[in-house]
């Protein structure tokens, strides 16, 4: 094999060799994925950062063999294409959520998948707002659309409604016709109404347990108690989404003396949600707050900031472009 067909099988990613603090992402170099039939090879121009990451950079889960690759969120431009795919060309720009739960490796400069895990990227988007949706924008669309079937008139309260999946939860509700509650600290309340809120409390001044009631659908995203007290503000027959971790027994018990579906939700690749909000961030009718933008080798200081949970919207990382 001459050098340059070896330098041309090799790419830039930032790896982990063990679990642990920011401080084990590591810039290195690495073998390029080459696509399996029905996969796409991308060449990644952003990467979006999400709290899956760093709870996997910590506790190893999701990550398989090291040295292990984090990053699901991506935006790039297609490279190549495997056998039997028809639906994109080289060339083509897109975006996705490839292969989550399982490893994907989205913090690197290429990346394969099927091809299904991708869809065109709006024309009026960038590769950094672009890869600032499909996890969060996803996650929000099967709890609201899916999971709890929202509809117009459907009281929502979505907690940590400034964070990355609250504040596209926030525009989904809106866009299925909701009545949206959400709770963020109060300097960031103008941005929470700005993207459609009907009500924002400030979780530090007010307990949101005995300022709000009747909700349909409550969507936690933070865990730790605020699972039973959001019950409290739930109707009889509601719907109380964690996204945080498997609510345990005494709260299920609780929900389902009052007819509460509780739960757990893990996003999963879904073509036709990613082409919904494809089209509804072309149309104008949903964007990405995006935070801090930094380089891919500075991966580390991008967890830091993010595992500090002050952040609005999303932290990306750009990689190529």
């Amino acid at each position: 094999m001459s050098e340059d067909t070896t330098a041309a099988a090799r790419m830039r990613a930032i790896i982990q060799e063990s679990a642990g603090g920011p401080e084990v992402l590591t810039l290195a170099e690495v073998d390029r994925p080459e696509p399996m039939p029905t996969e796409i090879l991308v060449r990644v121009h952003a990467a979006g950062v999400n709290p899956t990451d760093w709870k996997s950079r910590t506790h190893g889960r999701l990550l398989g063999d090291p040295p292990a690759i984090l990053g699901w969120d991506v935006s790039g431009v297609v490279e190549a294409v495997g056998r039997g795919v028809t639906r994109f060309l080289p060339g083509d720009e897109v975006f996705g959520m490839p292969r989550f739960p399982h490893k994907a490796g989205g913090y690197a400069e290429y990346v394969t998948a099927p091809s299904r895990h991708f869809t065109r990227k709006p024309a009026g988007l960038d590769h950094v707002h672009a890869a600032a949706l499909p996890l969060a924008a996803l996650t929000a669309w099967q709890v609201l659309h899916d999971t709890a079937n929202v509809r117009p008139g459907r009281r929502v309260l979505i907690h940590a409604a400034a964070g990355g999946v609250g504040h596209l939860a926030v525009q989904l509700a809106k866009h299925l016709g909701a009545y949206v509650i959400g709770t963020a600290r109060t300097p960031k309340h103008a941005f929470v109404r700005d993207l459609g809120a009907d009500e924002v409390i400030d979780y530090t001044e007010r307990d949101f347990a005995e300022a709000v009631r009747d909700v349909d659908l409550v969507i936690d995203s933070i865990g730790g108690d605020y699972g039973p007290r959001s019950l409290r503000t739930l109707r009889d027959g509601g719907t109380l989404v964690q996204l945080a971790g498997e609510p345990d027994e005494d709260l299920l018990r609780q929900a389902g003396e009052r007819g509460i579906w509780a739960g757990f939700v893990l996003v999963e690749p879904d073509n036709a949600g990613m082409t919904t909000i494809a089209e509804l961030a072309e149309a104008g009718r949903l964007r990405a707050e995006v935070d801090t933008v930094l380089p891919l080798e500075e991966a580390a200081k991008a967890h830091e900031l993010g595992e500090t949970g002050r952040t609005t919207g999303k932290i990306v990382l750009t990689v190529t472009g």
